[in-house]
């Protein structure tokens, strides 16, 4: 389910972790479900164990995890919406900054923004 390309410049561990929010996004894992034991999902994709854990802690920071010696890592999403906006913001604003540095329009971060939320836009 997870992959990392190893010639990326991305840590690793942030590439595992974007990979899980990805999925979460995409509904291929659910809340409730349970991902791999940290040294299964560091054997299935050829990295350290503590890149996983490192990748784990970060999730369960986020509020994307729970984690439970008997359960292991389990998706367990924070409803802190609040929260999840004043971060969504601080991130934007670099990207943002970013796109206007390179001359990318509003409308043309409007219609990119529009293109990748509906790709996530899940089916009721």
């Amino acid at each position: 389910m997870f992959w990392i390309d190893f010639d990326s410049e991305e840590a690793l561990y942030m590439q595992l972790r974007n990979q899980v929010i990805l999925a979460i996004a995409m509904e291929e894992v659910r809340e409730g479900d349970a991902l791999p034991s940290v040294r299964q999902l560091a054997d299935d994709i050829g990295i350290n164990m503590h890149t996983v854990n490192k990748a784990y802690a970060v999730l369960k920071q986020e509020g994307f995890l729970k984690l439970d010696r008997r359960h292991g890592a389990v998706i367990a999403l924070d409803v802190d919406k609040i929260r999840a906006l004043e971060e969504l913001e601080g991130d934007m604003k670099v990207v943002l900054a970013k796109a206007i540095c390179k001359d990318i329009s509003r409308e043309e971060a409007h219609a990119l923004v529009d293109r990748i939320y509906d790709g996530y836009r899940r089916i009721r």
